[in-house]
């Protein structure tokens, strides 16, 4: 039997870079995969992709910074698949810039598509999961978190918000069998990071992590699928790094 044999878990920002790689990994284990997306063209290719390969999976195209847009996903999720068993929160948006290049319009779109879709994404499972078993709620912080990387104050202030909040949320839903726990995957080259990160920096990123390379999606894939997993079920308000080192190094 597959590792999550007809499970429902939705994933925001799905549509490409981690979450299409995260999308597609948990739907080749059985997962019948919600792909939320701002972009519904690449969700649906994601979705298509899936097909292809034998997997079961449904497209859904919404801004997610906005809580009624959620709820109205997750509930087409539930009539579509079934009572939600999981929610990976993983949408954002990436900007990197000095301080004082920050605009009030780049905050808002940060914030809302990084941090606000987290609240209105665990709201949204607790109104549709399968209250008769055990949930799980996986968040994507960084590990920007931890350390000071300059230029990168918009998306360091949501991560490490985003680390606290899956602590209080382990604490407040663990007693009802919700496991909460996140995520802080290292440098890997995406869709998304293309117009912030060349090819040059990736290289000389690699040089600076212990493990002398830059990740991929599947290892950050591999990662979730266990976290999400039987196995991993007592764990509960962890922060994995799945980074090569580079917090654990500084």
């Amino acid at each position: 039997m597959a590792k999550f044999d007809g499970r429902p878990i939705l994933i925001s920002g799905a549509g490409r870079g981690l979450g299409e790689g995260i999308a597609k990994h948990l739907a080749s284990e059985g997962a019948i995969v919600g792909v939320a997306d701002v972009n519904g063209n690449t969700a649906r290719d994601v979705t298509a992709a899936i097909a292809a390969s034998g997997g079961k999976a449904f497209a859904y195209e919404a801004d997610l910074g906005r809580r009624q847009a959620f709820f109205d996903v997750a509930e087409a999720f539930a009539r579509d698949a079934g009572p939600l068993r999981a929610v990976i929160n993983n949408a954002s948006v990436l900007v990197y810039e000095p301080i004082e290049a920050v605009t009030e319009e780049t905050l808002d779109r940060m914030l809302s598509a990084g941090l606000k879709s987290v609240f209105w994404g665990v709201q949204a499972f607790l109104a549709h999961r399968d209250e008769s078993v055990g949930g799980n709620i996986l968040n994507y912080s960084s590990p920007v978190a931890y350390r000071g990387r300059p230029n990168t104050g918009a998306y360091t202030t949501i991560k490490a918000g985003i680390a606290g909040l899956t602590k209080v949320l382990a604490g407040e839903l663990g007693p009802r069998g919700i496991r909460v726990n996140a995520i802080a995957p290292g440098s890997v080259p995406t869709p998304a990071t293309e117009g912030f990160v060349t090819p040059e920096q990736y290289e000389q990123r690699a040089k600076n992590i212990p493990l002398r390379r830059n990740g991929t999606p599947q290892d950050v894939a591999a990662a979730v699928a266990f976290l999400l997993s039987d196995e991993a079920e007592f764990i509960n308000g962890a922060m994995l790094a799945i980074d090569g080192g580079i917090i654990a190094a500084g």
